[in-house]
């Protein structure tokens, strides 16, 4: 099966038979030569008689269009590691629960007794009057 497809610079295409993606990124009419870069960055020159032998098909851009390219950091791509907006920024904070532990007084501070911010007093001499 033979493409009538143009090689487009730019251009994402599929090889039918292998699934394989790859874009176009150069074409020398005067040469006859296709350039195209595989998803995985290996650059190949084919002949144009060789690309109209090609079973490909059109592609969307994949997702993740830096497969090919070397040392892109995500903050070069414009884009956002979440999907927040201003006014989630400005959302009050949710108070984190935690599970009180046994030894833990559930009651509000300010309607504990007095007598429980005390020490406990221990009697370290024994009952020993003398001291």
């Amino acid at each position: 099966m033979n493409t009538e497809l143009d090689p487009i610079v730019g251009s994402w295409y599929r090889h039918l038979d292998k699934g394989q993606l790859f874009r176009v990124v150069a074409f020398d009419e005067e040469r006859g030569i296709v350039e195209i870069q595989h998803f995985d960055g290996d650059l190949e020159e084919i002949d144009a008689s060789a690309w109209f032998d090609m079973e490909i098909e059109p592609a969307e851009t994949p997702e993740d269009w830096t497969g090919p390219l070397d040392d892109v950091e995500t903050d070069d791509l414009g884009l956002t590691e979440t999907a927040m907006t201003g006014a989630d920024w400005r959302e009050p904070l949710q108070e984190v629960k935690t599970d009180k532990e046994e030894w833990e007084d559930e009651r509000p501070e300010d309607e504990r007794d007095d007598e429980d911010d005390e020490e406990p007093f221990e009697d370290l001499y024994g009952s020993d009057p003398d001291r």
